[in-house]
């Protein structure tokens, strides 16, 4: 099966959508290179949605993905967020912040028909989605738009049930990769695969065509994830310090330290992948006092934005694959054509 063909584009390369460390210039880049950049919706409001989608538009003319999480949000409870902020409450102290004042934000929004007006008169070639797929009609909604649906599984049975449920393509998460994991069939740690374990058993499960995703970096892990049969490759850690990403020099910083990572749930109440630092350590890598994704997200916020006035990193969510040492730098382009030369070797 010829991906970049079925994709309408030259490289079978996807860059991986990055909510908060990209925009639309990323994923211009990426497409204008050949491959299929993303663009990242999950926090966005719908204008901003509408103006990210139109600098798109005007950017590039090929093919591209828009991301989304379809979540079901979870009800406030009030007694566990209130645990949260007494957990957190050292640190508020240390802060000078009252936790009477802390606000409960959710931070991040499912897909929806609000959202799917806006996303409509783009027509998009490629709809993506974490944490499963929306509910049927939106999903036929997209559908009947023309965009082919990807989805993210991190077992083989999420795999099953993903392409039981109407997605034209898998992406196969293994857990090195970095920020949210893409689990949704249940919320076990255990059932989680590494890359060259998941990918093939994926590849052998399901019809429909199989990205690998956790791990690629360059043309090593590339040729690596087509030698055990997928059909193209899905990177974002590579991108973390490229030109046009929008990380952080905190986080760029972390980045060339080169510390450990681990899936922590501190920081948004799912896990996630990310660069060990002080918040992880003091009450992670996984509680069981962080509220349900994404509600854990409000409670944090506040001390990430006073340790970053200070120049501190330390309540900050570092996401980042298991494979961020050495990252290339420089434009997304170059960093384009290394993976898809990894492909063709």
């Amino acid at each position: 099966m010829d991906l970049a063909r079925w994709l309408g584009i030259e490289h079978p390369v996807l860059q991986a959508p990055m909510a908060g460390v990209q925009g639309h210039a990323l994923a211009a880049a990426v497409c204008r290179a050949g491959g299929l950049g993303a663009l990242p919706a999950a926090m966005l409001t719908p204008e901003q949605l509408a103006d990210e989608l139109h600098a798109l538009r005007q950017a590039t003319s090929a093919p591209f993905n828009v991301n989304f999480f379809c979540h079901r949000p979870p009800v406030p409870d009030e007694a566990v967020l209130a645990r949260w902020r007494d957990a957190l409450a050292p640190a508020y102290a240390q802060a000078g912040i009252d936790p009477a004042t802390v606000p409960a934000g959710a931070g991040r929004q499912p897909f929806s028909h609000a959202v799917a007006d806006v996303v409509e008169p783009f027509r998009p070639a490629v709809v993506s989605f974490h944490f499963g797929l929306p509910e049927p009609a939106l999903l036929a909604r997209v559908k009947g738009w023309g965009s082919k649906v990807l989805s993210s599984a991190t077992t083989v049975d999420e795999a099953r049930w993903l392409e039981a449920h109407g997605a034209d393509a898998v992406i196969a998460q293994g857990l090195e990769a970095g920020g949210h994991r893409g689990m949704f069939l249940d919320h076990e740690i255990a059932t989680q695969l590494g890359s060259l374990a998941l990918w093939p058993q994926v590849v052998r499960a399901v019809r429909v065509p199989v990205i690998a995703a956790g791990g690629v970096v360059d043309a090593a892990t590339v040729r690596a994830a087509r030698a055990l049969g997928v059909h193209g490759v899905q990177a974002g850690t590579a991108y973390l310090l490229c030109d046009e990403a929008l990380t952080s020099p905190l986080h760029r910083a972390a980045l060339q330290a080169g510390g450990p990572t681990a899936l922590t749930n501190v920081f948004t109440g799912r896990p996630a992948r990310g660069i060990v630092n002080h918040a992880v350590r003091a009450w992670g890598p996984m509680s069981p006092l962080a509220p349900a994704f994404p509600l854990a997200t409000g409670a944090m916020a506040p001390l990430r934005s006073w340790a970053e006035s200070r120049g501190d990193s330390g309540f900050t969510p570092l996401w980042a694959g298991q494979h961020h040492r050495g990252l290339s730098t420089g434009g997304a382009a170059g960093i384009t054509a290394a993976l898809a030369a990894g492909w063709r070797a």
